[in-house]
């Protein structure tokens, strides 16, 4: 297992990270996500951390707090070190039918943040996440009560999941201009079938070096190759009959899963482990979060770590998974074609070639 620093923070993260959304079921999607009990959440705590992860995700809308709860009782079950787990939950999703019981407002957050320690069986939480963008919080609201959390001793870090970029800069210049504490992570959804962050996210996140976390890399298990016909396999519905997210172009996905499954074969290796190699081979990725609703899935995320695709490989799978370039990318890039001198004469548009 290979550890990273955590975006500019003193802290190292282990490539995977364990996902914690299949805990109870007992969530908006009717199970859908995984229904793992007590025990079975517990040993696949257990079998991450004997793996040597030391980074595991919840939410406190997963399963309405069960998730918490059972991640809390496992790692109490486990008896690990608190110091060598890092822990990150969320705050944003609704909690309870009231007017407030959502968002990221000061009381949400306030109200929600003993909740979840107490659900978790801690006195802090390590990585503190604003799970979605709010558009009615003003941004120097909400990261007011997060330096107050930190400064508390409640929260270490925070960071966000699923917002925009232009959010990410704007609330970390107010944190730089009323010196809050920063956003150090951002956790996108990422996949070689969900590629939308490369054109203005990634850019953001290596400027102000934010950590990236990685939810979904196999897209909701389309990019595990179970949903795509061809080699013998037939397509099996699975959990995408009764949830089907994130919302994938199938027919640029299949394409990518049968050069998956070529390059699979060739290693003895699955479509999955393929999957998870490609994004955490990206230079930019810091954890890549795995979730599973049985062991034997979870091992097989796990011998990921030791797979290793070529630049040839990776390569072959960029082009055949590429998305097509958003204004105004398609134009700066066509703009900049002769910006780097690369040692060839330089023609300008109009003029006559040197001689």
């Amino acid at each position: 297992m290979k550890f990273n620093r955590l975006g500019r923070t003193g802290l190292y993260v282990s490539e995977i990270c364990m996902g914690t959304w299949g805990f109870s079921g007992r969530n908006y999607f009717g199970g859908a996500i995984g229904t793992l009990d007590q025990k079975t959440a517990t040993g696949f705590i257990g079998r991450a951390l004997e793996a040597k992860v030391n980074f595991i995700d919840t939410a406190n809308v997963y399963s309405f707090g069960d998730s918490e709860t059972m991640t809390g009782q496992a790692l109490k079950d486990v008896g690990v070190k608190r110091s060598d787990v890092i822990l990150a939950t969320k705050v944003f999703g609704r909690m309870g039918p009231g007017a407030n019981d959502m968002g990221a407002s000061r009381g949400h957050i306030l109200d929600s943040v003993s909740l979840s320690l107490d659900r978790l069986q801690t006195d802090h939480i390590d990585l503190y996440q604003i799970h979605h963008s709010d558009p009615i919080t003003p941004l120097d609201e909400t990261m007011r009560a997060l330096d107050d959390l930190v400064r508390q001793g409640l929260v270490r870090y925070v960071g966000v999941s699923n917002w925009e970029a232009w959010k990410i800069m704007k609330a970390n210049g107010i944190a730089e201009h009323q010196g809050l504490t920063r956003i150090v992570t951002n956790q996108v959804y990422y996949s070689l079938a969900g590629r939308d962050i490369e054109q203005e996210m990634v850019p953001v996140m290596q400027d102000q070096n934010i950590g990236c976390m990685v939810w979904s890399p196999l897209s909701g298990g389309y990019m595990a190759g179970k949903y795509t016909a061809g080699d013998g396999v037939t397509p099996d519905p699975g959990r995408r009959a009764k949830f089907d997210f994130p919302p994938v172009d199938k027919e640029k996905a299949d394409r990518t899963v049968l050069v998956m499954r070529e390059i699979g074969k060739k290693h003895g290796v699955s479509v999955a482990t393929v999957g998870l190699t490609w994004v955490r081979q990206k230079p930019f990725i810091t954890s890549t979060i795995i979730g599973a609703t049985t062991m034997e899935q979870l091992n097989d995320n796990l011998k990921s770590v030791d797979f290793t695709l070529s630049v040839e490989e990776m390569a072959r799978l960029d082009e055949v998974s590429a998305d097509k370039s958003q204004y105004p990318y398609w134009m700066i890039s066509r703009n900049n074609t002769t910006r780097i001198p690369t040692g060839a004469p330089i023609t300008v548009p109009g003029s006559v070639p040197p001689k």
